[in-house]
């Protein structure tokens, strides 16, 4: 099946001068339940306005593309959970993907040179208008910079939730999200925050990040906030039970087709607790009328330049062997965080 996203050039490489000739590209899509490949196909030179981007490296949001390749999209979400340069539909073939890192090759001669991070998939070459692009600042490293989208999703969260100075919070699940959001609570003045997780290794991470770490039968109750993002009921329960008196449960999961019980009937409308969502595709309300999504970005990718952030890469891969990586981290992830994956 030809790469329906990847322009093919109209004319013969025989009438093209060697600066206007397409590109070879190659793109991972999800063509099944688990289940992936690599697809080669040509990419026009840029148009007016665009860019010809030659990707470095690429993040895998692992929760989400997990979602993706095993068909746990709802089929209520498949246009609510298009990324911004998908091609394909759910469940597949799709080609997904956010965490694009790359260098302009072609196209403006004020971007040519730059490293750039785009919401773009797994994909060797791209062409994009340039206002997709958003040039990494010179103290980020490049290969730190896949964080951009989690990071992204964390200062959303954050929005959301609120905390105050001097709040006890509780961060439960210690992905590459959960992490991020202990992060950023743990710069408040006066905040005590704990991150929770059944993985007893995490505490490394933790304490490398200046946070504090429990399991859930050690975590400390009656806080201010609670921020979930295990993405598991479980989690989810604790998170009610943790919350002290008319506190905020902000949900940063995303389930998909898996169904959530909660037990509501406990202390839940006695605490009179609020249990609110939180989703990056939509600026946080309070900040809406200021903030665009670029300007959101940009102060992610600016928050990005603390190296010790890069404890968040979790392990790194060639380009070639993303079909195998992607189905090892949808059915054993193990403690990956964020896995990185290099192209050549």
């Amino acid at each position: 099946m030809p790469d329906e996203s990847i322009r093919s050039a109209s004319i013969s490489r025989l009438t093209l001068s060697e600066r206007d000739a397409p590109t070879c590209a190659r793109a991972y899509w999800v063509t099944g339940p688990l289940q992936g490949e690599l697809r080669e196909g040509l990419l026009a030179p840029p148009g007016p306005g665009e860019a010809l981007v030659r990707t470095l490296y690429t993040g895998i949001s692992r929760g989400t593309e997990a979602l993706v390749l095993r068909g746990e999209v709802p089929p209520s979400e498949y246009a609510g959970m298009r990324a911004p340069f998908q091609a394909g539909d759910f469940p597949w073939p799709v080609k997904y993907g956010y965490c694009n890192v790359g260098r302009v090759e072609a196209g403006p001669a004020d971007w040519i040179g730059q490293v750039v991070f785009c919401l773009y998939p797994h994909q060797s070459a791209f062409c994009v208008p340039v206002e997709a692009l958003h040039r990494i600042p010179d103290a980020v490293a490049p290969g730190r910079a896949v964080l951009a989208a989690n990071l992204e999703t964390a200062v959303n969260g954050l929005w959301d939730a609120a905390p105050r100075i001097g709040d006890r919070i509780a961060v439960i699940g210690a992905g590459s999200v959960g992490v991020l959001c202990a992060w950023l609570a743990a710069r408040i003045p006066g905040c005590r925050v704990e991150l929770i997780d059944i993985n007893p290794r995490r505490a490394d991470i933790a304490e490398r990040l200046g946070v504090d770490f429990a399991l859930p039968a050690d975590a400390r109750g009656d806080v201010d906030l609670v921020i979930h993002a295990s993405g598991s009921s479980a989690g989810l329960e604790q998170a009610l039970a943790l919350a002290g008196f008319e506190a905020t449960v902000l949900e940063l999961s995303w389930y998909g087709t898996t169904p959530v019980t909660l037990t509501l009937g406990a202390a839940f409308h006695r605490r009179r607790l609020t249990l609110r969502s939180s989703q990056v595709g939509q600026v946080a309300t309070a900040q809406r009328a200021r903030w665009d999504y670029r300007r959101r970005l940009g102060l992610a990718l600016s928050l990005l330049a603390d190296p010790a952030l890069d404890v968040l890469i979790s392990g790194e891969d060639a380009f070639d062997d993303l079909p195998a990586v992607q189905v090892r981290l949808a059915t054993d992830p193990g403690d990956v965080l964020m896995h990185r994956i290099r192209y050549s």
